[in-house]
Parts: C-alpha cells; sequence; structure tokens
C-alpha cells in the first residue's frame, strides 16, 4: 500500500471517529428536550446532556485533526472542496458554535424562558451540523458539479435534489439514534428505557428515508459509484448495521445496539473513500480528482508521517482513558455537569 493511500485511510479514519463520536453528541441535542429530568425538581439540569458532559468538547478534536490532515496531506482536495461546499461549512461551523455556547450556557440560566431558548439553540446547534454533514455525503456520493478548471461550487438546485435531501436527513435521524443509544447506556434505568424506545422510532424513520435514497440510485437519479462492487458490499454492510442496531434494541441489547449505530454512522465515510477510490472528488459524469493530484509532495508526506505516528496514538489514548475515566451511568461515578 502507497504511503497516500495509507494518508487517505487516516482521513477517513478520523472522519468516520468524528461521525461515531460527534453523531452521539449531535443526536443527544436534537433529542435533549424529551430526554430532560424531571424539569419541577431539577429546572436547571438536564440528564441527556449530562449523558454527554465528559466527551462533549473532547470529540471534537476528531474533527481537528481530520482538518489538520486535510490541509497537511491534500491541500489540492482541502482548497477545491472546502471552496466549493463553503455554504455547508460554514452551517457546520454556526451550528457547533452555537450547540456549544447554548449547552455551556443553559445551566446559568435563572429562568424557565431563558432555558427554553438554550433548549432551541441546542437542537439547532446538534440537527444543523448533522443534516449538513448527510448533505455533504449525499453531494460526494452523487458527484459534484466540477468546471473545466477542477473547481466547483453547490447551487440550491444540487442540495436540494431528492437524493441529497434523503442522505440529510436518514443521516440526522441516525445521527439522533446514535445519540439516543448512547443515552441508554449512561442514564438512570428510567431514561434509558425512555431512550430505547425513541431509537427504535428513529431507526425505522432511517430505514424510510434511506430506502428512497437506494430505490433513487437504482433508477438512476443517486449514487453515481466509480467502484460499484466495492459500493454495493459497504452498502450492504451498512444495512446490515442498521438491521442489527433495530433488532438489539428491540431485544433489549443496549450495548449491542450502540455498537452497530457506531458501525452504521462510520459507513458512510468509507462508502465514500473506497466507492471513489482512486477519486478523492468526483462528478456525475464520472471524472474527478485524483488521489495523486490531491496529495502533497512525498517529502512533504513522510515529515508529516513522523508527527501521525506520535499524534494519532495520543489520540487513542486520550479518547480511551475518558471514556474508563467516566464509564458508569450519569450520576453514579460522575457529577452533573450542565
Amino acid at each position: 500500500m502507497s504511503l497516500e493511500t495509507l494518508w487517505l485511510a487516516l482521513l477517513g479514519l478520523l472522519l468516520a471517529g468524528y461521525f461515531v463520536l460527534g453523531g452521539y453528541d449531535y443526536g443527544v441535542q436534537m433529542l435533549h428536550p424529551y430526554l430532560g429530568d424531571d424539569q419541577e425538581t431539577r429546572p436547571d439540569r438536564n440528564a441527556a446532556l449530562d449523558a454527554i458532559a465528559p466527551f462533549f468538547l473532547g470529540n471534537e478534536v476528531w474533527l481537528v485533526a481530520f482538518t489538520g490532515v486535510l490541509f497537511g496531506a491534500f491541500p489540492h482536495l482541502e482548497g477545491t472542496l472546502l471552496s466549493g461546499l463553503y455554504p455547508l461549512i460554514v452551517a457546520i461551523l454556526v451550528g457547533l458554535v452555537l450547540g456549544n455556547a447554548a449547552v455551556q450556557l443553559r445551566g446559568r440560566s435563572r429562568t424557565e424562558g431563558g432555558r427554553r431558548w438554550w433548549d432551541a439553540l441546542i437542537v439547532v446547534g446538534g440537527a444543523l451540523p448533522a443534516l449538513c454533514w448527510g448533505l455533504v455525503v449525499g453531494l460526494l456520493l452523487h458527484g459534484v458539479p466540477r468546471r473545466p478548471d477542477g473547481s466547483f461550487h453547490i447551487g440550491f438546485d444540487d442540495v436540494s435534489s431528492p437524493f441529497v435531501l434523503a442522505c440529510g436527513v436518514s443521516t440526522a435521524l441516525l445521527f439522533a439514534a446514535h445519540g439516543a443509544g448512547f443515552v441508554a447506556l449512561r442514564s438512570t434505568p428510567e431514561l434509558a428505557e425512555k431512550a430505547h424506545h425513541m431509537a427504535l422510532s428513529l431507526l425505522t424513520g432511517v430505514a424510510a428515508v434511506g430506502s428512497l435514497a437506494l430505490l433513487l440510485t437504482l433508477f438512476g437519479a443517486g449514487a453515481s459509484m466509480t467502484n460499484r462492487a466495492t459500493s454495493a458490499v459497504v452498502a450492504a454492510l451498512l444495512v446490515a448495521a442498521l438491521a442489527g442496531a433495530w433488532w438489539s434494541f428491540s431485544r433489549g441489547h443496549r450495548i449491542r445496539a450502540f455498537v452497530a449505530t457506531c458501525c452504521a454512522t462510520a459507513l458512510p465515510v468509507l462508502l465514500v473513500g473506497a466507492g471513489h477510490y482512486p477519486y478523492v472528488l468526483t462528478s456525475s459524469a464520472g471524472t474527478g480528482l485524483t488521489i495523486d493530484h490531491a496529495v502533497t509532495d512525498d517529502a512533504t508526506l513522510k515529515i508529516l508521517s513522523v508527527f501521525g505516528v506520535l499524534v494519532v496514538p495520543v489520540i487513542l489514548a486520550y479518547q480511551s482513558w475518558s471514556w474508563w475515566a467516566f464509564r458508569g451511568r450519569t450520576g453514579r461515578r460522575h457529577p452533573s455537569y450542565f
């Protein structure tokens, strides 16, 4: 395997890690108004938010690392991708800022009306990035409108196509189900049961909207993949992960269900990367930017590899430590934060 392919795999790993860890953050934010504590006894607290409190900002390390690899190892892809997807990237950043600020400030509000405003911003801060990440995945699967010079710019027609919208909505629902599964593992038995049933309903919605995206692809109006056989295998794994999550929730196996939703949130990244390889960016016409043209020079890659060998294990060690340190259900092994 070439050094360029290894760095592409690392780029995909970091984004998939962010989808898994940031995905349940987004999901909990979207669902927290329906998964709160007894507002009569503890109006300033929210059990769903307490479940993600120890990991909330730490999970975004994966996004920072992904951005760093994109800038350092794939500068030509970064310049084309970020400028072309500028409206969606801005929306994601706005959602991150709103969500982070609202989560931090909600507990400081002294009035019920103030907390409702923060609650609304928390939901927006979770739903907006989740939806936009799904739209980005849909655009990359379908192909972007590349110009002769290799650049592209998305318009309303590109984002509002049925396939791209189906990808956006199904991703948002999947993140919400993933967040419900996380709350089911981390919260009190009563709240866990509520989140458990909510996850089942959300997974049903994912299946319904995802089926629309699949039908559009089969009829030639959806994904335009370079490696169809590989794409079919990854898509089958995604369907199996969703089915496994639904089956596990319906049988009460919450750990297995959460593992399955982790796989389901990571597999879209693999679908984009492996399905289009050796292209890292394609158009609906089948042409695109290859990995050889997107990557930096060999000397820079070798220098970056030294830092990668040091940084990636540190990120993995930090995540492992945080999960171990704050294991257990909310309120039993750590205090309430938000």
